[in-house]
């Protein structure tokens, strides 16, 4: 019996779900990366990079070719950096949604009988 569509999908965002690892696929979006230039890029420890790429490589996400001794990475799929690009959008959306909420509830349009936050009602 195949694994279901569903459960594929969420391995799939449960390993994209770490921020160095997300930080990496954007910066591969852009271009290549040698290892020392991503390590600079997202702030880590070597082996802590490394093992966010073994991670990668291992879900299919990214390849690795060596060049001399650097070790260069680069997205598997073009896919990946549309996704990262679609996410990019929704989150826009909705935190621009957060936003005017938050601006509405400051602005005291949050109910008739209700001051804003921090404000005491009125009667």
């Amino acid at each position: 019996m195949s694994t279901p569509l569903y459960r594929l999908k969420a391995e799939f965002f449960k390993t994209l779900g770490h921020p160095v690892r997300i930080r990496v696929l954007e910066l591969l979006s852009e271009r290549d990366h040698a290892v020392s230039e991503m390590r600079h890029e997202v702030g880590v420890e070597a082996a802590h990079l490394s093992q966010q790429l073994a991670v990668l490589r291992r879900a299919g996400l990214v390849t690795a070719r060596r060049e001399g001794s650097a070790v260069h990475y680069t997205l598997a799929d073009p896919g990946v950096a549309e996704l990262l690009r679609v996410a990019r959008t929704i989150l826009t959306g909705v935190l621009a949604g957060q936003a005017e909420l938050l601006a509405d509830l400051w602005s005291g349009n949050d109910g008739p009988d209700d001051g804003g936050p921090g404000r005491p009602e009125t009667s």
